[in-house]
C-alpha cells in the first residue's frame, strides 16, 4: 500500500523551491524587485547585476538548497520510491520558477535542479553541468541550451550508464527547466553568461 504521507516530500519541494530568496535578498540589500530589471527573472545572474557578486553567490547557495534538502530527504527516508524523489525533484524546479510566495514569477531553476542531482548522485551533477556548458559553448544562446539541456539530461545520464535515481531527477527536473526556458527561446544576449538584452540601435 502506498503510503500517502510520502506526498509530503513533494509538497515540501514546491514549498521550498517557492522560497524566492532573490527577491528577498535584492529588496533587503537595494530597496527593488529583483524582476524589475535585468532579465525580468528572479535569478542569481539577475541578483549580481542589482545587488552585487556576494549577495548573488548567496543567493545560488540557497537556490541549491531549496533543491537539495528536499530530495536529499525523500532519497534518504526508507520506503520511498524512486518515483516520489524524482517528483520532488521537479516540485522544487517547478515551485522556484512559479513560487507560490512571489505570485508565481520566479526564477529559471537551473541552480535547484542541480542541488536536486547533487542530492543523489554528485557525478551526474558534474555530467549535466559540464553537457550544459558545451551545449552554452556551441548554441551560443544559454536560454536554447537550456532547453536542449533539459531534454537531455535524462539520455546523457543513461549513455554514461547512470541508470539509478539520478536518471528520473534528471528526467523530471530536466523536463520542468526545458518547458521554463522555452519563455526566453527567442531572448537576444549582449554577452554569453549574463543574460543581457542586447542595446537597441
Amino acid at each position: 500500500m502506498f503510503p500517502l504521507s510520502y506526498l509530503l516530500f513533494p509538497v515540501l519541494g514546491y514549498l521550498l523551491g517557492s522560497l524566492p530568496f532573490s527577491i528577498w535578498v535584492t529588496r533587503l540589500v537595494k530597496g527593488v524587485d529583483v524582476r524589475d530589471a535585468g532579465s525580468g527573472h528572479a535569478t542569481t545572474t539577475n541578483t549580481i547585476r542589482q545587488a552585487g557578486f556576494g549577495w548573488g553567490a548567496l543567493v545560488f547557495v540557497l537556490d541549491v538548497a531549496k533543491g537539495f534538502v528536499p530530495t536529499y530527504l525523500a532519497f534518504h527516508t526508507d520506503g520511498v520510491s524512486t518515483l516520489i524523489v524524482s517528483v520532488t525533484a521537479a516540485c522544487a524546479v517547478i515551485g522556484h520558477c512559479w513560487p507560490l510566495f512571489a505570485n508565481f514569477r520566479g526564477g529559471m531553476g537551473l541552480a535547484t535542479a542541480g542541488g536536486s542531482f547533487l542530492a543523489v548522485n554528485p557525478l551526474a551533477f558534474l555530467i549535466c553541468l559540464g553537457f550544459l556548458i558545451l551545449l552554452v559553448l556551441v548554441v551560443r544562446h544559454s536560454a536554447r541550451a537550456s532547453v536542449f539541456g533539459g531534454m537531455l539530461a535524462a539520455p546523457i545520464l543513461w549513455l554514461f550508464n547512470i541508470r539509478d535515481a539520478a536518471f528520473w531527477v534528471a528526467l523530471g527536473a530536466g523536463l520542468v527547466i526545458a518547458v521554463r526556458f522555452l519563455i526566453d527561446w527567442n531572448r537576444k544576449y549582449r554577452e554569453l553568461w549574463l543574460d543581457r538584452d542586447k542595446p537597441s540601435g
